[in-house]
């Protein structure tokens, strides 16, 4: 039965039809469920796949059918915790399956090889970078414009420090577009599945946060120079001496706006910033 079940006769099975106000957007075209595994990386390991945001279970069962080995699917809804026990307790995939009741920000997650999920969309971006730095590779659901800025290059509208901070850990791709009528009930926008291959970035920095939250701060006031971002900043990067980044720090870089820069830009400067800005304790 495993990788057979249909995904609108689980949810009738158990018993909902799916709450926009609660980010709950079941995904239930089989081929693009089918699907989603097959974009993991051709060297993922398949030994335990994540799934966050289990629902009702159309996933979780590919994801069985994907892997000999074991599953674990987060799922927050008390209800649907124990309808994936009840519909999964046959014992050949009892054994295999882990339903992890809580939320997937928060809850301790296992050790995995592989994740492949559909996101609650009003989770993405913490959900994301709580999983980015286990250093695994991850396919997930995304409201589009959320993929779209996952995956921008530099100089483009859609870049920010949720591109420099993805393509830190990852190289992201759109793999498929995804139309409201592959989910019950549609959201309001369209969605795609985002494959991130995790990376070993071509620069150094000497600590993960605080280059990340250098990078946060340049871009909120990313119409201005870098040379201005900085001074105007430090409340949100932590620095307790921007005029010495300044006066440290590439004059190329500075003239710059925070959208032209690349990953390894922003760690030139995120590494200036840590040894000559000096840093307020948080």
């Amino acid at each position: 039965m495993t990788g057979e079940r249909d995904p609108d006769r689980l949810r009738r099975r158990a018993g909902v039809r799916g709450d926009p106000g609660r980010d709950q957007h079941f995904l239930v075209d089989d081929r693009v469920l089918d699907r989603l595994s097959t974009y993991l990386p051709s060297d993922a390991g398949r030994g335990h796949l994540l799934e966050v945001g289990g629902g009702t279970g159309a996933l979780t069962d590919r994801l069985l059918a994907a892997t000999g080995g074991l599953v674990t699917t987060v799922e927050r809804d008390p209800e649907l915790a124990r309808f994936l026990r009840e519909e999964f307790s046959d014992p050949s995939e009892r054994e295999r399956l882990t339903v992890l009741e809580g939320d997937a920000t928060a809850v301790d997650l296992p050790d995995y090889t592989a994740c492949v999920s559909n996101l609650p969309y009003g989770a993405s971006s913490p959900i994301t970078f709580r999983l980015l730095p286990r250093g695994q590779p991850t396919v997930a659901t995304y409201q589009l414009e959320f993929a779209e800025r996952l995956v921008a290059e530099p100089g483009t509208g859609e870049y920010g420090r949720l591109s420099v901070a993805a393509r830190h850990y990852a190289d992201p791709e759109v793999v498929e577009r995804v139309p409201p009528e592959a989910f019950d009930p549609q959201p309001a926008v369209e969605s795609a599945v985002v494959r991130l291959t995790p990376r070993t970035p071509d620069y150094d920095v000497d600590d993960d946060e605080a280059f990340l939250r250098f990078v946060k701060a340049v871009f909120t006031q990313r119409r201005k120079t870098v040379r201005n971002a900085i001074r105007n900043t430090a409340h949100i990067s932590g620095l307790d001496d921007p005029d010495a980044v300044v006066a440290a720090a590439d004059e190329g870089l500075l003239s710059a706006r925070a959208g032209d820069l690349s990953p390894a830009d922003f760690a030139a400067l995120a590494t200036v910033a840590e040894r000559h800005g000096g840093t307020v304790e948080r």
